[in-house]
C-alpha cells in the first residue's frame, strides 16, 4: 500500500520531466533500487511519456540538415581565414575597401558612422518629398472641389423643393 502512494505521489512524473530537487532524485533512485513496482512503473511512465513526446514532434523542414552542415563550414573556414585576416597586408586591404566605401556613402550624422545611405538613395528621398506634396495638393484641390459640390447639390435641392411647392 506504501508503495502504491509512492507511485501516486507525483514524485516519478517530476523525475521524468527532469524538474526534480536532488533530494528526490536521491529518493527516486533509492525506489527504484529497493521496489520492482516502483522501478516498473517508472520504465512505464518513461515509455509513454517518450511515445507523447514523439506523436508531438514537428518534424524538421526539408534541406535544414544541409543548411547547417553549410553554416558549420563557413565558421570553420572563418577560423582558418583568422591569421589571414589579421596579417599587415590585410589591414592595408581593409582601409582601402573602407576608403572606397566612404567615396559611395553620405554620412547621416557627422559624429557618428553608424547610419550611412548610399548616394543614390538622396534622388529617391527627394522623389518621394515633391510626390508627396502634390499628392497633398491633390488631397486639398479635391476636397475643396468636392465641399463646393455638396453646396451646390444643396442649393439645388432646396430650388427643386421651392418650384415643387409652388405648384
Amino acid at each position: 500500500m506504501e508503495i502504491k502512494k509512492l507511485i501516486d505521489s507525483g514524485l516519478m512524473e517530476t523525475y521524468v520531466m527532469g524538474v526534480a530537487t536532488d533530494d528526490e532524485v536521491q529518493q527516486v533512485l533509492l525506489l527504484k533500487k529497493q521496489y520492482p513496482e516502483f522501478d516498473e512503473a517508472l520504465t512505464k511512465l518513461e515509455l509513454d511519456m517518450e511515445i507523447l513526446a514523439q506523436s508531438m514532434a514537428v518534424p524538421p523542414p526539408p534541406g535544414i540538415l544541409s543548411k547547417i552542415e553549410q553554416e558549420v563550414n563557413e565558421i570553420k573556414l572563418r577560423e582558418q581565414n583568422l591569421d589571414r585576416y589579421t596579417s599587415p597586408e590585410h589591414k592595408y586591404q581593409q582601409a582601402e575597401q573602407e576608403k572606397v566605401k566612404q567615396d559611395r556613402y553620405i554620412e547621416v550624422e557627422s559624429e557618428s558612422n553608424q547610419m550611412r545611405i548610399h548616394k543614390a538613395w538622396r534622388w529617391v528621398f527627394a522623389a518621394v518629398f515633391v510626390l508627396g506634396k502634390i499628392f497633398l495638393g491633390f488631397a486639398i484641390y479635391f476636397y475643396l472641389e468636392n465641399r463646393q459640390a455638396q453646396e451646390q447639390i444643396k442649393d439645388l435641392k432646396l430650388e427643386i423643393k421651392d418650384i415643387r411647392s409652388i405648384r
